[in-house]
């Protein structure tokens, strides 16, 4: 019993010394100006870190914007929700102690919104002898391994779709594919070559989708 009670008397001892030291410290902002970055209407959090001052601490965007569907919790330090439009976002962060006078300390940073998939032409649809034929990259930008299948189809004049080419595969988190081909023999007319791409995330009842499309018709001979 006595043993116990000494071990409590310490780690109260000890607890009050390390809340003593973090009082008397400066305060500081300790969280680095690059977030992690965000994927585009899939939830995210992010929490903002302060050393030193007098707690509470207060935080407060005092410049430029989180990106839009994302919020800073006043208390906490958290950027939470669901980000709702793609790109790379500035803003400014004050924290203020609960001192009085209150100090404070300020920080940028940077947050981008990617998207979880991304589809791009490596070797626009263009006709050949026969057909159309061409080739697209592909990548994965979250950390999860996706079931993907991709589908490429050229729609002619009178919406009759022909498959240039189908993939469907185990796709990693975080990679990329410099080249997929594609191609087929094509009846004569105009067609629009569109290539669709589904991501689904096992377990995690999550599916993305990225669609490529030709602006204008590409006439076959």
């Amino acid at each position: 019993m006595r043993s116990s009670l000494l071990a409590a008397l310490l780690l109260g001892i000890s607890t009050v010394a390390c809340a003593a030291q973090e009082v008397g410290a400066p305060l500081e902002i300790t969280t680095e100006k690059t977030l992690p970055r965000a994927i585009l209407t899939t939830s995210y959090e992010a929490k903002l870190t302060a050393t030193g001052g007098v707690p509470p601490r207060a935080w407060e965007v005092i410049a430029g914007s989180l990106p839009p569907g994302l919020d800073l919790d006043p208390v906490s330090g958290k950027i939470s929700g669901t980000p709702t439009a793609l790109g790379q976002f500035h803003f400014a962060v004050e924290v203020s102690d609960a001192d009085d006078p209150a100090d404070t300390r300020s920080r940028e940073f940077t947050l981008a919104v990617i998207a979880a998939l991304v589809v791009e032409w490596k070797s626009a649809p263009a006709v050949t002898q026969d057909g159309i034929a061409g080739s697209v990259k592909l990548a994965n930008q979250t950390a999860s391994d996706a079931d993907l299948t991709m589908i490429v189809v050229a729609v002619n004049e009178i919406g009759k779709a022909f498959v240039l080419g189908y993939q469907q595969f185990t796709f990693a988190g975080q990679a990329t594919i410099p080249e997929i081909v594609f191609g087929s023999s094509l009846p004569r007319g105009n067609y629009i070559v569109h290539a669709d791409v589904i991501a689904e995330m096992p377990g995690k009842n999550t599916i993305y989708r990225a669609r490529l499309q030709t602006s204008q018709p590409l006439a076959t001979h």
